[in-house]
């Protein structure tokens, strides 16, 4: 009798966990199932992904970029540059029709302190690359309106020969060959020069030829020329005039 109970029980415990593991499996079938006339699961399954979904960044329209650009220019470069781009200081560059690209990089390496000078590294503290893209782009459509002269015939001559056609003795590549034959710059590599003015472009050459502004390519031009040569030069520049 005692074994009759044992057994008894042992086969009662067996059912309830036979029927435990039953139900279980029923309720994971039912909380999967999708009833007809109960449409909340899938709103929800539907509202989760919408809102786990990332939202997507919107991108400004080129007419919003220009706004943008001359909104920081009237407040931050017209006194030095102009809101035009057309510097009345001979000491600040012309920017109008600059490169868009050339432009936002000269800022960055400002930013980044790679290329020194204590005012535009002040002004470009506080710029994102997209205000530097907005300047570039706002900047880049303005018409120039050079106001650089060539003051010396017989000098901007000599300028001309060496722009056109480098100097070989000392190896001196033509400036044509990056900036072009009219002085317009190449976009994001290199500037503007026609109708600069004639003491900003010298004193640039000055720089890289002492390396205090840093450039590869133009340390090692302006290393190998004389303070003639480069006089000569942006003389030459200073006189011309590009289509833009």
């Amino acid at each position: 009798m005692k074994h009759a109970r044992n057994f008894a029980s042992a086969l009662s415990k067996t059912a309830k966990t036979a029927t435990a593991a039953a139900l279980t499996l029923t309720l994971a079938a039912l909380s999967g199932q999708a009833f007809a006339n109960d449409p909340a699961p899938a709103a929800a399954a539907t509202t989760t992904a919408t809102a786990a979904a990332p939202a997507k960044a919107l991108v400004p329209t080129r007419a919003e970029v220009l706004a943008r650009g001359q909104q920081i220019a009237g407040a931050v470069c017209v006194a030095c540059h102009g809101l035009d781009g057309n510097s009345p200081l001979p000491a600040n560059p012309m920017i109008a029709g600059h490169p868009q690209q050339y432009i936002a990089t000269q800022l960055a390496l400002y930013k980044e302190g790679k290329r020194k000078n204590a005012i535009m590294q002040g002004m470009a503290a506080n710029l994102t690359p997209d205000d530097m893209r907005a300047l570039g782009l706002y900047y880049s459509i303005q018409k120039a309106a050079p106001k650089g002269v060539a003051r010396d015939k017989d000098l901007a001559d000599k300028g001309q020969k060496i722009y056109r056609g480098g100097i070989a003795q000392s190896k001196v590549p033509s400036c044509a060959g990056c900036h072009g034959g009219t002085g317009a710059g190449i976009p994001a590599l290199y500037p503007r020069v026609a109708g600069q003015y004639p003491d900003y472009l010298l004193e640039q050459l000055q720089r890289y030829a002492s390396g205090d502004r840093k450039n590869i390519q133009m340390q090692a031009i302006a290393s190998r020329m004389r303070e003639g040569e480069m006089q000569a030069v942006a003389e030459y520049m200073a006189g011309m005039r590009a289509a833009k």
